[in-house]
């Protein structure tokens, strides 16, 4: 009996451990997004008061002839008319990159008449502008400020694939994080006895608020 109990004590020791380090690891992991996330809560339900005035900034320039005879139209298709998606031609992309500061290798959308490569981003929008006939290539940049782009990354919006992968990960850490501290709950539950009614006050209220007051 005793050995069993024994093996009970060790088991339960070695659990108890497990819990303890799982919660203090997914706090750790997820305590920078948590704040990040909890900031831009705010600043996302007060978006129309706080947001600043969009800064816009638009250069031009030419494109070199050698770079303009790789998108310049060929009279099939000024008679066609169509519309396609496609990269631009990799040179030609550089000279966009160097030229505007703006990423060239993005799908383009091309016409008989000019390029257009849609550059949108968190806390703003970009795009580029090419003329087919004669090169004439316009960059606009528009900011919306760092409150933006910081609701922007709450979002996911714009924000590419990498950062799609932080949104999955952080949330798994979260989930780890409130399912070990409900295990924790539990575990203190008998000494602390207002535990239980401050859970559940923490469920009942923003369902009795949704239910009341969100129609």
């Amino acid at each position: 009996m005793t050995g069993t109990k024994g093996k009970k004590r060790k088991l339960s020791a070695f659990w108890w451990k497990q819990l303890i380090a799982w919660h203090w690891i997914s706090s750790a992991i997820s305590l920078t997004g948590l704040l990040l996330f909890a900031f831009t809560g705010i600043t996302l339900n007060h978006a129309a008061e706080i947001e600043g005035a969009p800064v816009v900034t638009e250069e031009q320039a030419v494109l070199p002839a050698d770079l303009l005879k790789q998108v310049a139209a060929s009279p099939d298709e000024v008679s066609d008319g169509g519309d396609w998606k496609e990269p631009l031609p990799a040179p030609v992309a550089d000279w966009v990159g160097k030229t505007f500061g703006q990423n060239g290798s993005v799908e383009a959308e091309w016409n008989a008449d000019e390029i257009y490569l849609p550059l949108p981003r968190p806390g703003g929008d970009g795009w580029v502008s090419i003329d087919r006939a004669t090169g004439e290539a316009i960059s606009e940049i528009t900011d919306r400020g760092w409150i933006s782009y910081l609701n922007d990354l709450h979002k996911g919006r714009n924000a590419g694939g990498v950062w799609s992968w932080f949104i999955d990960i952080f949330s798994v850490a979260c989930l780890i994080f409130g399912l070990t501290g409900l295990f924790l709950l539990w575990l203190h539950a008998a000494k602390r006895p207002g535990t239980w009614p401050l859970v559940g006050a923490g469920f009942v209220l923003p369902a009795v608020l949704a239910l009341l007051f969100i129609h």
